[in-house]
């Protein structure tokens, strides 16, 4: 045991991954739907391991913190930037509203309390679930050029506070939201939810409901002789569709030639074609297909079903087809609905089976008068050539990669903690983004800049996760091994005070902010509650609230708050250091 303690302090790299394993291997455990995250379970293991008094530099946490700060940014820009400039102005003013409110109670509670800087930040925090702020915090304090003894108390306490007050705050948050929030404003989610989505043409759906890739198939059929489509060409048999059934004729087999399906080519009899369409409509236009038992070595085996001959052409229906991801960035596309699009030349033989949204990938209801906005990743299935078609419309594909832009990331963090790292005396008050909050609004600047020219800056998703997820832990992991020798004396001085007062900074600001949103702002039940889980930046109230409605509607109010709250919330902890010092 000596030699473990003597190595952890020498080498305290090693403390750190000890606490990012344990806190990641906790942290994904879970008790009746709970779990404490890796964020707390890190820094629970960090202020145990801490115990053994092991010194970390402060500069590895702010290297992390940097990364963590520039991929929130980068993630939630084109969000940002849409929420203030456009229709969604209402939701990111009310997000501004809700973040105030939960600064003011945060600040309100320390006060009454009595509580030093260090643990009114933590206390922020914990109650409000960012614990990103801390970071801001700690810049913040250490620039009051206070002495290095009572900066370090200050600091150390932030971690407690934040550690005793963050449950509540996240288990807390979604029951009030989920379960007390519709009583209180007496509003039937599950109602709601149904008239919102009829108002947006829930009664038809696009496609896009089914989750596995066969739920879209091509078949092939045999014209007959006395077929009515004989004669007529492919534009016009796909016309004769009954209304809101999307199927295109792809391919053509003429005698022992296969031929690309053009608008203008003649069908005749005898021909076989190859259509595809989601399974349902197919079945429902065409006939129920009963191929079971046929030969593998026969080409084409005629199988007469309700309404059309089906035959197994197995080279007919060898099509390049596939499923991909396109970034919305076109101008044209922006803020139409899909009932719009799907008229558009873009549209034919390509299907649209998701939408997400916003940097937590909001998943949105594919609905007839759901509206595209640039940012937005579409997965759409059909032919290569048709997905690729329509990809240069929409905007770009969004293949799978792991390259990563570094040149990009490494020169925007530089210029936005340059830039933040500048300081402006104001009255002798020292007034500064500091170098965490120039990389934060050089990631939303950047991400905005990236969703509009798609050219450069490319940081594939799973290295996104690493910079936000791993990030904020190796700088929660750094502050809890500091904070460990001080966190047991901190918690018999404050416990089961800071944990009441964390319960009121937690409660008061959303009850008023659900207030606020129904009868100021006037936001339609159905999205109210996603409305202020977004604000509040509270994705485990998202998901209960989805639950509870019995619908993903909820998630349409989310992605706009969520981008204004996650920024305000973590330049909070920066603000609430300036106040009540």
């Amino acid at each position: 045991m000596a030699w473990i303690v003597a190595t952890l302090q020498h080498y305290p790299e090693i403390a750190i991954f000890l606490s990012l394993g344990i806190g990641y291997w906790v942290g994904g455990k879970s008790f009746k739907g709970f779990s404490l995250g890796a964020v707390t379970a890190t820094l629970l293991a960090a202020i145990a391991i801490g115990q053994l008094h092991i010194t970390v530099s402060p500069n590895v946490k702010s290297v992390f913190f940097l990364l963590f700060l520039f991929a929130v940014g980068y993630g939630v820009g084109p969000q940002f930037v849409r929420g203030i400039a456009k229709d969604g102005l209402p939701q990111a003013l009310f997000s501004v509203v809700q973040c105030l409110l939960s600064l003011g109670a945060a600040v309100l509670a320390a006060k009454m309390a009595g509580y030093d800087i260090g643990s009114a930040a933590g206390l922020f925090a914990g109650s409000q679930t960012i614990s990103a702020s801390m970071g801001l915090a700690t810049d913040a304090i250490n620039r009051l050029a206070l002495p290095p003894d009572q900066a370090k108390t200050l600091l150390d306490a932030m971690p407690t506070a934040y550690a005793i007050t963050y449950i509540f705050g996240t288990v807390g948050s979604a029951l009030i939201l989920a379960t007390l929030g519709p009583r209180l404003l007496r509003i039937d989610l599950v109602a709601a939810c149904k008239e919102y989505e009829a108002s947006l043409g829930g009664t038809t759906e696009l496609g896009g409901a089914g989750q596995a890739w066969h739920r879209y198939e091509l078949r092939a059929y045999r014209i007959a002789s006395d077929s009515r489509i004989s004669g007529q060409t492919v534009s016009q048999v796909e016309a004769l569709q009954p209304e809101n059934t999307r199927l295109f004729i792809e391919r053509v087999r003429r005698g022992g030639t296969i031929q690309e399906a053009t608008l203008d080519l003649v069908l005749e009899a005898d021909d076989v074609i190859a259509i595809a369409g989601p399974r349902d409509q197919l079945v429902a236009v065409l006939g129920a297909s009963s191929t079971s038992g046929r030969a593998a070595d026969d080409p084409v085996i005629p199988v007469r079903t309700g309404r059309a001959v089906e035959v197994d052409d197995a080279e007919l229906l060898s099509v390049p087809a596939e499923g991909v991801d396109v970034y919305v960035t076109s101008k044209a596309v922006d803020g139409k609905t899909l009932q719009e699009l799907a008229g558009l030349p873009l549209a034919r033989g390509v299907y649209l089976r998701k939408i997400k949204r916003g940097p937590t990938e909001t998943q949105i209801p594919v609905l007839p008068n759901t509206k595209l906005y640039r940012g937005d990743t579409l997965t759409i299935v059909g032919r290569t050539q048709d997905t690729s078609a329509a990809a240069k419309v929409l905007g770009v594909l969004d293949r799978p990669t792991n390259m990563t832009d570094v040149a990009f990331v490494s020169l925007a963090i530089t210029v936005g903690a340059m830039v933040g790292a500048i300081v402006i005396n104001v009255a002798g008050i020292p007034l500064t983004l500091s170098t965490a909050g120039g990389a934060l609004i050089a990631g939303l600047v950047f991400g905005w800049l990236r969703a509009i020219h798609p050219t450069f800056g490319r940081i594939p998703e799973p290295t996104v996760w690493f910079m936000n997820s791993v990030g904020l832990n190796v700088f929660i992991a750094v502050i809890g091994l500091t904070a460990g020798p001080g966190f047991v004396s901190g918690l018999q001085s404050l416990g089961v005070g800071l944990f009441l007062w964390g319960i009121f900074a937690t409660t008061v600001p959303l009850i008023l902010g659900m207030f606020i949103a129904r009868y100021v702002f006037h936001f339609h039940p159905a999205i109210l509650l996603g409305v202020c889980a977004g604000a509040r930046t509270t994705t485990a109230a998202l998901g209960m609230i989805c639950d509870a409605a019995k619908s993903q509607i909820p998630g349409l109010g989310y992605t706009v708050t969520y981008a204004v709250g996650n920024t305000l919330l973590t330049i909070w902890g920066m603000i609430i250091i300036m106040i009540l010092a």
